[in-house]
C-alpha cells in the first residue's frame, strides 16, 4: 500500500509539473507571437497600384535601392538587410512581395508578374529608376525586373541568389535544394511549431532551414551572432507569409527561363561557397552569362553569411556609390 500511495504521489507531482511546463510554454509564445504580430503591424504602407496593393516601408535619404527579400521574409526582412544601406546615405525601399504580410497574392505570381509589381510600386513612389537588391528567393524577380523595365533599373545587385538557371545550350542545369522533408514542411506550416523548434533546435533550423553552418555561426563575434538570430526570429508570424513562401518554394523547384544575356546594367553578384543551400555554383554561372557582372565570393559565412557582415556591406557601398548618378527626390 505504501508503495503504490508513493507511486500516486509521484505521478501527481510529475502530472503538476509537466501541466506547470505546458502553462509555461502556452505562455512564452502567446507572449513572442504577439510581440511579432505587432512588430509587423507597423512601420509600412500600403500601395495601392495596377499590380495590386503591395505593402512597403521607406528608410533613409539619397538615391532610391529597392530591397527584394528572400523567401519567409517581408519587409521587415527587407529592412534589416537595408538598414545599413540606408545608414550610409541611400534611400532604401523595402517591399513585401506577393503573398507576404500585407502584399495580396495574385493569379499569376510568378518572377516576372513579380517583377512588374516592383516597377508599379516606383511608380506609385514617383521614382522613374532605382538600383535593386534581391536577396535570397528575391534575386529570380530582381532578374526579371531589370529584364523587363530596363529603363527603370540604374543597378543590379544579387545577394546570395536562390534561383537555379534552366541548362544553358551546351551547359549543366543547376541543381535546386531537395524538398523539404515532413518535418520542415510541417514546420513551414505552423507558427508553433516553428516556434518551438527555435527554442529546442535551434542549431537544427539554423542549418536545415537558414542554410547555415553552425561552426560559422559560433565562431562568428556576438553582433554577426544577435544578426543572425534577428533574422531567424523575424520569419514569424510565419502563417501571414505562407503564400508567398510556398510560392517561391514551387518557383525553386521548377524554375522559368532567363536571358542574362540581354542585360545591360552594372550587377554585383556576392555569393557564399559553403551556402547550404548550394547557391555558390549555379550564381557562378548565372554571373558569367551577364555581361560585365562583378562577383564577389566569399568562403565561409553560409546563406546568412554571417561572420561577413562589414565585409559584404564594404561591397553593397562601394558598387552603389559608383552608380548612383542620380539622386530623386524622397519617395511619397
Amino acid at each position: 500500500m505504501k508503495i503504490e500511495r508513493r507511486s500516486r504521489v509521484f505521478l501527481g507531482i510529475a502530472g503538476a509539473a509537466l501541466a506547470g511546463l505546458i502553462l509555461l510554454t502556452a505562455s512564452s509564445y502567446r507572449h513572442d507571437i504577439a510581440a511579432a504580430q505587432a512588430r509587423v503591424s507597423s512601420g509600412s504602407r500600403i500601395a495601392d497600384t495596377p499590380c495590386g496593393p503591395i505593402e512597403y516601408a521607406v528608410i533613409g535619404k539619397g538615391a532610391p535601392v529597392l530591397v527584394v527579400h528572400g523567401a519567409g521574409g517581408g519587409f521587415d526582412q527587407g529592412l534589416e538587410f537595408g538598414r545599413p544601406l540606408a545608414d550610409r546615405g541611400f534611400m532604401v525601399i523595402a517591399m513585401s512581395r506577393f503573398g507576404y504580410l500585407r502584399t495580396s497574392f495574385p493569379a499569376d505570381a510568378s518572377p516576372a508578374a513579380q517583377a512588374d509589381a516592383h516597377a508599379c510600386l516606383l511608380d506609385a513612389l514617383k521614382l522613374p529608376k532605382a538600383a535593386i537588391l534581391g536577396g535570397s528567393a528575391g534575386a529570380p524577380s530582381t532578374l526579371q525586373f531589370c529584364l523587363r523595365h530596363p529603363e527603370r533599373c540604374s543597378a543590379m545587385i544579387l545577394l546570395v541568389p536562390a534561383f537555379f538557371p534552366q541548362r544553358a545550350a551546351g551547359g549543366p542545369q543547376g541543381q535546386p535544394p531537395a524538398p523539404p522533408s515532413f518535418v520542415i514542411s510541417s514546420m513551414l506550416g505552423s507558427d508553433f511549431f516553428f516556434w518551438l523548434n527555435m527554442k529546442l533546435a535551434r542549431d537544427t533550423m539554423l542549418e536545415r532551414l537558414f542554410a547555415t553552418p553552425v561552426e560559422d555561426f559560433k565562431s562568428a563575434p556576438p553582433q554577426e551572432q544577435e544578426r543572425v538570430l534577428r533574422i531567424m526570429q523575424s520569419a514569424l508570424p510565419l502563417s501571414q507569409r505562407q503564400k508567398g513562401l510556398w510560392n517561391d518554394l514551387m518557383i525553386v523547384a521548377s524554375p522559368p527561363r532567363y536571358e542574362p544575356e540581354r542585360l545591360a546594367v552594372p550587377t554585383l553578384v556576392i555569393s557564399i561557397e559553403n551556402d547550404l543551400f548550394r547557391t555558390y555554383e549555379s550564381s557562378r554561372k548565372m554571373a558569367e552569362r551577364i555581361p560585365g557582372a562583378r562577383v564577389v565570393r566569399f568562403p565561409t559565412g553560409g546563406h546568412l553569411w554571417v561572420g561577413r557582415q562589414n565585409e559584404v556591406v564594404a561591397e553593397l557601398t562601394a558598387f552603389l556609390n559608383r552608380r548612383a548618378d542620380e539622386r530623386p527626390r524622397g519617395a511619397r
